[in-house]
């Protein structure tokens, strides 16, 4: 099987989290510079087997799109040009940076590595990706 990457895409930075080959399990892989991302993303399915990419699509409370979403959909359309043969997608990622705080917190991350912004957008990533697994167990 192939695996699935998650994006939990940022202004600066962006979480990437990855299956395993069986897709059961969710992993943070790493943060990436925004503006590397594309590049990164070629770059690792051109090492591994990738047949799905989730996007956290950022809504706001009402359900309507949040302010991101304008920087978000540039890339997912040079995505879906670059990788014809890759099924994108997008995925609901309400909470998931409150998620990723309560995550550390619960896991006993200290104060000062909490305040890691690249450790809450891969954690945020992984999220994204096992919410993304759940429901398509269903």
């Amino acid at each position: 099987m192939s695996r699935i990457l998650a994006i939990d895409y940022g202004q600066k930075r962006t979480g990437i989290a990855v299956t395993d080959s069986l897709q059961i399990i969710a992993n943070g892989l790493t943060t990436v510079e925004t503006k590397h991302l594309e590049q990164f993303i070629l770059d690792y399915m051109a090492k591994e087997d990738v047949s799905t990419i989730v996007i956290g699509k950022p809504t706001q409370m009402d359900g309507e799109d949040s302010e991101n979403m304008k920087r978000i959909e540039p890339f997912y359309n040079r995505l879906k040009k670059l990788l014809p043969n890759t099924e994108i997608t997008y995925y609901d990622e309400r909470f998931t940076s409150v998620l990723a705080h309560k995550a550390m917190i619960d896991s006993g991350i200290g104060r000062k590595a909490r305040q890691n912004k690249s450790l809450v957008d891969k954690i945020s990533a992984t999220i994204i990706l096992e919410d993304y697994l759940q429901s398509k167990s269903f």
